[in-house]
């Protein structure tokens, strides 16, 4: 397997850094975002480390995105959103050198606009682990 282990991301999916997951497979794991856009944002990233999509074998896109697909809308059910922003970014502004799809809750008139998004934070700690119980439980169909 791959693993980079100066990457922040690789250190998550090894367990050496603690990360509130909500979705895992043998090929992909989904955490919350510590520094979440809104309530739920959360990130997909293949277990193995390729920097974008460009190095993402082609055998690993169908099911990496079938997770998306499936952990897109579990988010959208579990916080009760009018829809989802999925997206990821090769390079600029990859804030992690580790392909990762995020997936944003969205609302009609949430005061997204263009990419120049205000960061929140959780109030604490058992908030977050209320959203991880709710998006796992989307995720199942509970």
């Amino acid at each position: 397997m791959r693993v980079d282990s100066s990457c922040l991301f690789c250190r998550i999916v090894s367990g050496e850094l603690e990360a509130v997951k909500v979705f895992e497979d043998d090929l992909t794991l989904g955490f919350l975002d510590h520094r979440p856009l809104f309530r739920g944002h959360t990130l997909i990233v293949p277990r193995e480390h390729y920097e974008t999509l460009s190095d993402l074998p082609t055998s690993l896109i169908d099911p990496l995105f079938k997770n998306v697909q499936q952990v897109s809308k579990g988010v959208e059910a579990a916080m009760e959103a009018e829809g989802t922003f999925v997206a990821l970014n090769n390079r600029v502004s990859q804030s992690v050198p580790h392909l990762h799809v995020h997936i944003v809750p969205r609302r009609k008139k949430d005061g997204l606009k263009g990419f120049f998004w205000p960061r929140t934070k959780y109030a604490s700690q058992d908030e977050m682990l209320e959203v991880r119980e709710k998006i796992m439980a989307a995720l199942l169909g509970r």
